[in-house]
């Protein structure tokens, strides 16, 4: 059933692509038959696999370092006051700032490598997985941790077998979040100063005028968003198996 319901969406969606070609013409906007065809075509060469494996690399190494450092922050200033005094306002005034046009400021700082995008990418949503995390720590019924230290919990213990098991499904949600953003800010941190990855294919498929070929790309774009969400969604019931008890 669960199933037959994403099918029924990638169906609704090729069909409003379908007429939107129709209306709008192949030089605005491919057909989705001819956009599939090309985007298998491209599974077959070297070439286009690098460029996917590039974006996944920049995204993955990006959501790690960003969940490296915002999840411990997040529990910290959940769990301790006196950090969340210090901590959440200067997280509450830098929150809104838009990260994005910092690109040009991390090209100067640390070269126009790899380390640039992967630090934005994880500046971007570790934001977004500090806020989630930490409100999901505040969230925390505060008798729990008052009986765990009552039975002679110490607080290393609460943090390995209270706090950070009841954080588990905030992070997954805040990953879930983050992951559209990582996609987001990947494209444009590939559209300058690089020749890989698939905003770069886009960008330069755009730049020539090639309407079908920058679809493409943005076909394997989206792809590659999906299956990264797709594989939160796994973790997730995992590491989480008590949220879907009873669950079809």
């Amino acid at each position: 059933m669960i199933v037959m319901r994403y099918i029924l969406g990638f169906l609704f969606l090729g069909g409003c692509w379908h007429a939107g070609a129709l209306a709008l013409g192949p030089d605005l906007l491919p057909d989705p038959v001819a956009t599939i065809r090309l985007f298998a075509e491209s599974l077959g060469t070297p070439e286009f696999w690098g460029h996917i494996l590039v974006s996944l690399w920049r995204l993955t190494l990006g959501l790690v370092a960003a969940v490296a450092v915002a999840f411990p922050l997040g529990l910290l200033l959940g769990h301790c006051r006196a950090a969340d005094l210090a901590g959440s306002p200067l997280l509450f005034i830098t929150y809104p700032l838009p990260k994005i046009v910092l690109l040009p400021v991390f090209f100067t700082l640390v070269g126009l490598g790899d380390a640039s995008r992967v630090l934005l990418i994880a500046l971007t949503t570790g934001y977004q997985v500090l806020v989630i995390i930490r409100a999901g720590a505040l969230s925390i019924d505060p008798s729990w941790a008052k009986a765990f230290r009552s039975m002679g919990g110490t607080t290393a213990e609460a943090v390995r077998h209270l706090y950070v098991p009841a954080a588990l499904p905030a992070l997954f949600t805040s990953l879930k979040v983050a992951s559209g953003t990582a996609v987001a800010v990947l494209f444009l941190a590939e559209s300058f100063a690089t020749t890989s990855g698939l905003g770069y294919l886009i960008m330069d498929a755009w730049g020539m005028g090639d309407v079908l070929s920058m679809f493409n790309a943005i076909l394997g774009m989206s792809l590659l968003g999906l299956v990264i969400y797709g594989v939160i969604g796994l973790l997730e019931r995992v590491c989480c198996p008590w949220l879907f008890a009873g669950r079809r």
